[in-house]
């Protein structure tokens, strides 16, 4: 099982603006294995900011998404890439204030696996989310990046 579960698994450089480690403006996101998924935790700070003292809905859903990729890489030890994503955001998400993501994967086959996420403060829910992902082997994923995988990503492919 791999461990930790944060952007280290890419490499200290990787440029991730959800999980890596050394992202300037980054959410900086690590993980907890929970219940057969994970769990995160994150203060949204001033740069996170949309309407005064709310966290950015876009932003709130970009945290959803990573939580959904972690869940993913937890459970497969595999990344995908988003092809699908339905949000509800019930409440605002308040800046200064701790946040809980939780995800966990739903259904899954050899190519595509579905998601939930639930995003709450104070025990309040802001968001749930439903996102899907592709698995792509790795020539695949290096024609969709148009580039070459990382050598800490090679290993994470389908």
């Amino acid at each position: 099982m791999i461990a930790p579960l944060d952007g280290r698994l890419f490499g200290e450089d990787q440029p991730c603006f959800g999980c890596a480690p050394a992202h300037p403006i980054g959410f900086r996101l690590a993980f907890e294995r929970e219940d057969g998924g994970v769990v995160t935790r994150f203060v949204p700070d001033d740069r996170y900011q949309g309407p005064p003292g709310v966290m950015h809905g876009g932003l709130v859903m970009t945290l959803a998404d990573e939580i959904a990729a972690w869940s993913i890489i937890e459970r497969f030890e595999k990344f995908g890439f988003t092809t699908h994503a339905e949000c509800r955001l019930k409440r605002p998400v308040r800046i200064g204030v701790e946040t809980v993501g939780r995800g966990r994967v739903t259904k899954s086959n050899r190519r595509v696996i579905e998601t939930e996420v639930m995003i709450s403060q104070n025990d309040e829910v802001a968001c749930q989310a439903t996102l899907k992902f592709v698995l792509l082997d790795g020539g695949s994923a290096e024609r969709l990046l148009e580039t070459e995988l990382p050598d800490a990503w090679k290993k994470f492919g389908r």
